[in-house]
């Protein structure tokens, strides 16, 4: 995706007319003013693409809290593009032209890593480029925006440890009735190891886990709150195996069978899923069936 900024109402800023225009400059000169425009250049491709990767987590935010700790950090990302934008295009004469990278995630917790992992590499990055000898203003914009950038990393810690998240492949004791039943999302992995998989599920009422087949893993679930029709059968056309489950029962789903379960109750059917082996990527969590039918199709494209 190749992205080209547009003006911004941004205060100007007293950059005054830059040397680099002169035909007298030394050789050392233009090498470390050219290392300047160079540093800019990769800073606001940085930061455009953390823009891009805090829009999309901020859509699929579990909560308005969690929601509104991105946005933040976005204004942030989207102040330090305009001000880098700014100074190249003084320094320079000219728009930077740029690819981003589009960060793909599967779930909103790959998708908060990843955004803590992007943000300690541009702190690191913005730190090493500032004991270079280059202009003195790309330097102060760095110490500014690695500044930012430590603020933005205390916040990605912080919402990384919020909530549930996959324990796996640790030792690991649970409730696993009161965790499930205060699951809201549609599917959280709670452990993922090498060879097993516990993911908590609610369904919605009226709503179904979806038609699915496993052909190389057993699975067993467990009902803790809710009913529901369970299906079953050699073929997606065919599920000869019907029977209703409620609050404490347990299904087990032999592999290659194709099966599914419907909310057919006035309260969402709450349960834990173990599937062996793992089903889903490590971390996984889908705050709707919506963003689980699309991970999905995602996963195996």
């Amino acid at each position: 995706m190749y992205y080209q900024p547009n003006g911004y109402s941004y205060p100007s800023y007293p950059y005054g007319n830059t040397p680099h225009h002169s035909n007298y400059m030394s050789r050392n000169e233009q090498g470390n003013y050219q290392q300047g425009f160079d540093t800019l250049l990769t800073a606001i491709k940085k930061e455009a693409s953390a823009i891009d990767l805090y829009h999309r987590l901020a859509q699929v935010a579990p909560d308005q809290k969690q929601k509104n700790d991105i946005i933040h950090a976005l204004q942030n990302k989207t102040a330090h593009l305009n001000h880098f934008t700014q100074l190249y295009s003084s320094l320079t004469g000219s728009q930077p032209m740029y690819q981003i990278d589009q960060v793909s995630f599967r779930s909103y917790e790959e998708g908060l890593q990843k955004a803590y992992e992007a943000g300690v590499e541009a702190y690191e990055e913005y730190r090493n480029n500032m004991l270079f000898p280059q202009n003195p203003l790309v330097q102060n914009m760095l110490l500014h925006a690695s500044n930012c950038e430590k603020e933005n990393l205390t916040r990605f810690e912080a919402l990384n440890q919020t909530g549930i998240k996959d324990y796996g492949s640790n030792p690991y004791v649970v409730n696993i009735e009161k965790a499930t039943k205060e699951n809201d999302t549609f599917r959280t992995a709670l452990w993922t190891g090498e060879y097993l998989q516990l993911a908590l599920m609610s369904i919605g009422v009226g709503e179904d886990i979806g038609l699915e087949v496993h052909p190389d893993h057993d699975q067993f679930i467990r009902i803790e709150e809710g009913q529901g029709l369970v299906q079953m059968g050699d073929s997606e056309f065919n599920l000869d195996f019907q029977q209703e489950a409620y609050a404490d029962y347990a299904i087990f789903v032999p592999a290659g069978k194709w099966h599914n379960l419907t909310n057919t109750g006035d309260r969402p059917i709450k349960l834990y899923s173990i599937y062996a082996p793992p089903e889903h990527p490590f971390g996984t969590v889908h705050e709707t069936k919506a963003i689980a039918v699309a991970a999905e199709e995602d996963h195996h494209h």
